[in-house]
């Protein structure tokens, strides 16, 4: 009964305790962590190592061409190729892509005839990368001007010659709705902070950002490159690369921009897309990493996390049926005060989230992006209640099906891209 009390009182503490070790492991990364770069060196045009740039793309059409253009022109380096692997397109992508190679000289094509997911494409692009390094770019977004030769600094020299990856810190491009404004709060929370701890105190991260990763070409071919069979290749390559001794780097330094949904059923299924591949990777990595956890024990650390994320979640969900199923009863029966006290006690434990989570916003927003994003503080609200929900329903809604797909040998890849918007540059906010 005790073991049963203390068990609910850990899943009832998780989120203070989730946002205290996150808070400490930020503040860690940033006072003392010593693995970050603080003074970049800018290669001499000479001295740059070739670059692949792949744009993996799946109906595009209404993005590439602003993206291509930017990749193109924009970017403060020169030795790099730009790799369009298009993935059975059936709108305009490909005729763009082709008439944009005309005038862009360092611009290359392939096309996939049968959709297998975006997985299958990078698979497919690392065969015709020319470059060391491999950068992954989505098709609607576009890195900082010095992003790429800050990358490089991190795959430079004896110091960093086991580095397999270097995910960068995530911005948003289109930032006019409410949605769009509550999403980069959450970016400079999850993306942000919640990296930064990890780097700073475990010494890597568990999750790329997968709009814009550079990979050590030889690092991800080490692991078998991508997997296709998993909702998030992103993740399940982290998990790999570290396994195989690879290292995994944040740097936050470097950023990148990108779309984001403004809409709720493309903002629904990029969650139920993200919870799936965190509840496979938790799978996948549990029957192999507590075989040796001593040996793994950062990794235990990070799949401890994982495992309370996912049980609150279900926790949270259980109990929030249980409040609505109790209120209507005592309603029914006319116990009106037991119905109020019930609904009262529910709306306390949600305050104390957000009590709890602000703390951590409110140093992430600092932290992110030179505290450039502390204006959004006032969408917070929204993102610890509205997101919060959303992300317990797509744990509830894909967790036996993750199970399905980590236990069968028939799992595979596809993708739809999500609804386009068009940015207007005197629009974006970045």
């Amino acid at each position: 009964m005790k073991i049963m009390t203390y068990l609910s009182m850990g899943l009832l503490l998780y989120p203070l305790l989730a946002a205290i070790a996150y808070t400490i492991g930020g503040y860690v990364y940033h006072r003392s962590y010593k693995g970050k770069i603080k003074t970049f060196y800018h290669f001499k045009p000479e001295e740059e190592p070739l670059v692949t740039i792949m744009v993996p793309a799946h109906n595009e059409e209404v993005v590439i061409e602003d993206t291509l253009n930017y990749l193109a022109h924009g970017l403060n380096y020169h030795n790099y190729e730009i790799l369009v692997i298009d993935d059975a397109s059936t709108d305009l992508t490909v005729s763009i892509v082709q008439r944009m190679k005309l005038r862009i000289p360092n611009l290359r094509l392939i096309q996939i005839t049968e959709n297998h997911g975006k997985a299958h494409a990078f698979n497919i692009g690392m065969g015709f990368a020319k470059g060391e390094y491999v950068l992954s770019n989505d098709a609607d977004t576009t890195p900082e001007p010095d992003a790429i030769w800050k990358y490089v600094n991190y795959f430079v020299g004896n110091r960093y010659q086991n580095t397999g990856a270097v995910t960068a810190n995530m911005g948003t491009q289109n930032r006019n709705g409410l949605l769009e404004k509550s999403t980069t709060v959450e970016f400079a929370s999850i993306m942000g902070l919640i990296k930064r701890a990890q780097q700073g105190t475990l010494g890597s991260v568990y999750a790329f950002n997968g709009a814009n990763t550079m990979y050590r070409k030889a690092a991800a071919l080490d692991v078998g490159g991508f997997r296709q069979d998993r909702a998030t290749e992103d993740i399940s390559i982290a998990w790999d690369m570290q396994y195989n001794g690879w290292r995994a780097i944040f740097a936050p330094e470097i950023l990148f921009y990108m779309n984001i949904p403004d809409n709720g059923q493309d903002f629904y299924h990029q969650r139920l897309r993200w919870a799936m591949g965190g509840t496979e990777s938790f799978i996948d990595n549990f029957r192999r990493i507590f075989r040796h956890p001593i040996k793994n024990i950062n990794k235990v650390i990070m799949l401890i996390d994982q495992f309370s994320s996912i049980t609150w979640c279900l926790y949270y969900f259980l109990t929030t049926i249980t409040m609505l199923v109790d209120v209507v009863l005592f309603m029914v029966i006319g116990e009106y005060s037991s119905a109020s006290y019930t609904f009262q006690s529910f709306v306390i434990f949600l305050s104390f989230m957000v009590v709890f989570g602000l703390s951590q916003l409110i140093l992430a927003l600092v932290l992110d992006d030179s505290g450039k994003k502390m204006k959004y503080l006032l969408f917070a609200p929204l993102y610890l209640l509205f997101f919060w929900q959303i992300n317990v329903i797509t744990v509830v809604n894909t967790i036996f099906l993750a199970i399905k797909n980590t236990t069968s040998y028939d799992a595979k890849g596809n993708w739809k891209s999500p609804t386009r918007v068009k940015i207007n540059k005197d629009e974006t906010d970045n």
